[in-house]
């Protein structure tokens, strides 16, 4: 399977398609990423350096990729943090022409914008453009709890909040979302939960909750549902496939003591993680 990665890149540490790309070709895929901003590290950091892509650029890459006959080839494209309000445009325009050589191509969109404890933390540009034109445009979308709730203007709390949202979320466009980090009033304590609905159904899984900020965790974690999604076609074992390699890694990650994802040293668990986690049908826990 071959993905088009449009996401941010940093030179140090590992977050956007510095966190995207290697999990993804660790696991089997052709990956070909096409930066949207290049910096030397995650703003986390409060400091850094290094240019936003102009969309013009963005778009200019793509075409010449189109131009060397690559476009059948794609078998999804894959976005993530965008750093300027230009670069949805690019992105759509992408998706589209894609699609008119591949319609089976499909677009996931992990739409970064902030979560519960940091608060929005991208241009007051960026959620309304992700509501109204990205999302829309896409076939999967990974948000996060904090993420669904304003995609949707719907309360994302227990079961049945969250499952009204994604139901909201799939009036917008996508027919696919992967709801990460999620923190239900009945999540047990130690644990977190990602639940995914398709067409098929839902499915809700638990992990134990590694404590720690984790940049880039979710960009991991969107990559590696997109390529596993592509490749199965089964949302219950790509979340199931997900979840394990993410545990794993964070797991690592905290016991190395590291501030950046240990992506590297752990490759192994993206092609054959140590720690499975099985999903039950979200259906089974209402009521």
């Amino acid at each position: 399977m071959s993905i088009l990665s449009i996401q941010s890149s940093v030179a140090y540490g590992h977050v956007g398609n510095s966190a995207a790309v290697f999990p993804l070709q660790r696991a089997g895929h052709e990956v070909w990423p096409v930066h949207t901003v290049n910096f030397s590290n995650h703003t986390g950091y409060g400091e850094w350096a290094g240019p936003l892509i102009p969309a013009d650029e963005v778009t200019a890459i793509i075409e010449g990729i189109g131009k060397r006959g690559a476009f059948p080839q794609i078998d999804a494209i894959l976005s993530g943090y965008q750093g300027g309000p230009d670069i949805g445009g690019a992105i759509v325009k992408a998706v589209e022409a894609i699609k008119k050589e591949n319609p089976k191509a499909v677009y996931a969109c992990d739409p970064v914008m902030g979560s519960d404890e940091t608060g929005c933390f991208v241009d007051d540009s960026i959620p309304p453009l992700l509501r109204d034109t990205v999302v829309p445009a896409a076939d999967i979308i990974t948000p996060n709890q904090f993420e669904l709730g304003y995609l949707t203007g719907h309360p994302v709390g227990d079961l049945e909040d969250t499952l009204g949202a994604v139901e909201r979320a799939k009036e917008i466009g996508p027919k696919t979302i992967l709801v990460t980090s999620l923190n239900r009033p009945e999540t047990k304590d130690g644990e977190v939960e990602l639940l995914v609905s398709d067409d098929s159904g839902e499915w809700l899984v638990a992990t134990p909750k590694v404590e720690g900020a984790f940049n880039g965790a979710g960009d991991v974690t969107a990559a590696l549902f997109t390529g596993h999604y592509i490749d199965t076609g089964d949302a219950k074992e790509s979340l199931e496939r997900t979840a394990s390699s993410v545990y794993d890694l964070l797991a690592a990650t905290r016991e190395a003591g590291s501030r950046e994802l240990k992506i590297v040293e752990n490759q192994d668990v993206f092609a054959s993680p140590r720690h499975q986690f099985t999903a039950v049908p979200a259906a089974a826990l209402r009521g």
